[in-house]
């Protein structure tokens, strides 16, 4: 298992009539997570589309407990609970300052080959990053 959390500040933009966080942004949320886990694992991205590798979203679950509200500064918890192949699932945690749990929520997603545009085995160097985390 492999956890990371980052911080997200909510943005006026980002609220409804309410102040609370619209229910769409919360994917926006999840990949803050996603892409700060992988920066701490010193993979990136960039780099993985860069070598020719594309991770599209192909499910997504949220569960809304609690609302988030406009410059809040919520902590997202990003979570592998599993060895990836050819899918990678994110869990996620959603806290607020007071760390109140205000949203859980997954996204499986697939490493696609970009030229062949066929699904692909992770890329064995991320695979050796995660190695210590799910002996």
């Amino acid at each position: 298992m492999y956890t990371f959390e980052t911080k997200v500040r909510v943005r006026y933009a980002e609220t409804d009539q309410m102040g609370y966080v619209y229910y769409g942004n919360y994917a926006m949320y999840y990949e803050v997570g996603r892409v700060e886990l992988f920066r701490s694992l010193g993979f990136s991205y960039k780099a993985l589309e860069d070598s020719g590798i594309m991770l599209p979203v192909i499910e997504l679950q949220s569960k809304f407990l609690k609302p988030a509200t406009y410059d809040e500064e919520i902590t997202v918890k990003a979570s592998l609970n599993e060895k990836p192949s050819v899918k990678i699932r994110f869990d996620y945690e959603l806290f607020n300052q007071r760390g109140e749990l205000l949203n859980t929520g997954s996204t499986t997603l697939v490493f696609v080959d970009k030229q062949r545009n066929k699904p692909c085995v992770a890329p064995a160097d991320f695979l050796a990053r995660l190695r210590r985390h799910f002996e």
